[in-house]
């Protein structure tokens, strides 16, 4: 083969490249450049040419990456995001902003870290609309991907560990995370809770009626996981999609909840509720901001992750 001529080399076929490696898909691809498909084939097709490599392969309804593709990707993207920040730096001032942000989060995050946000946006930057939407998962890459949402604020054991695990083996990872703030879980009751006026043991905690906060549905979570660590279970009787909502049905009834402690003095209702500590060890529970890396947003998204940072700092400095 011979050596590749870089003066000749198109270096929009790069960009196309990069779309192409991030999306897995030319379709996709091709919408986010607002190009066609076919348009972004041929430019595949000549970039094949010169370097003398299939770089993709049919997978499914998408494409896969040569482990040629894949070790040359991430040079090409750092390029392209310093010529990018080259040409416009500074493209984002919090204070003359007018940029839309999107956030995925559950109620009991957006609680914690939505009332600082504002006060934030609102001294600094105030140009800026928030709009948060209701987190259903604990793996919110495929909501990121699809662009639904710039940023994901919550608890995702999993969807980290995997991307940890793909970095260490040397693969390419195109979502970036950040540690926010470790949240701590408490019982909790009605006040004159048959449990309300005794120290609560596992055995008691086993064998009464629980209500779990779910995002799916599913009737097992993290405090089920600890449970069956230890051999043992509870009777889960109802599942909610909300943390207020927890906390409303467990002020009227005799279920028992699992609520984060910080947020049960934003309830509006804390006065009526009673918490008591776990009576077993549970892994802490981290909150982390996950976001898809993009040059030309980059620092946009930046921007909202300190102010995030700061919200959380700010909370629970009063905690």
């Amino acid at each position: 083969m011979a050596p590749l001529n870089f003066r000749s080399l198109d270096l929009n076929l790069l960009r196309v490249f990069d779309e192409v490696m991030a999306e897995r898909s030319l379709t996709r691809a091709a919408h986010k450049l607002s190009l066609t498909q076919p348009a972004v084939s041929n430019a595949m097709r000549r970039l094949r040419e010169v370097l003398g490599d299939e770089l993709m392969v049919r997978s499914g309804q998408g494409v896969e990456p040569t482990p040629r593709a894949l070790a040359l990707w991430p040079p090409v993207r750092e390029a392209l995001s310093q010529l990018q920040q080259s040409l416009a730096p500074g493209a984002f001032e919090p204070a003359t902003a007018e940029s839309t942000f999107v956030l995925a989060m559950a109620d009991a995050t957006a609680a914690t870290l939505v009332p600082g946000l504002v006060e934030i946006t609102e001294r600094e930057a105030p140009g800026i609309s928030i709009r948060v939407l209701p987190l259903t998962t604990r793996d919110p890459r495929r909501l990121l991907d699809d662009e639904s949402a710039d940023m994901a604020v919550g608890y995702f054991p999993a969807a980290l560990a995997d991307l940890t695990a793909r970095a260490q083996s040397g693969g390419v990872v195109a979502f970036e995370s950040r540690r926010l703030y470790d949240g701590e879980y408490v019982c909790v009751m009605r006040q004159g809770h048959p449990l309300a006026s005794q120290p609560l043991t596992l055995d008691a905690f086993c064998e009464a009626r629980h209500m779990l906060v779910s995002f799916s549905g599913r009737p097992f979570g993290f405090i089920d996981e600890a449970l069956a660590s230890l051999g043992r279970e509870r009777r889960v009787v109802l599942t909610v999609n909300q943390f207020f909502t927890a906390g409303r049905v467990v002020s009227g009834s005799d279920l028992l909840t699992v609520l984060p402690r910080h947020f049960v003095p934003v309830t509006g209702i804390a006065d009526v509720l009673v918490q008591r500590t776990l009576p077993f060890d549970v892994p802490p529970v981290h909150v982390d901001a996950l976001w898809r890396r993009r040059g030309p947003q980059q620092e946009a998204m930046t921007w909202l992750l300190q102010s995030l940072a700061r919200s959380a700092r700010r909370t629970f400095a009063h905690d």
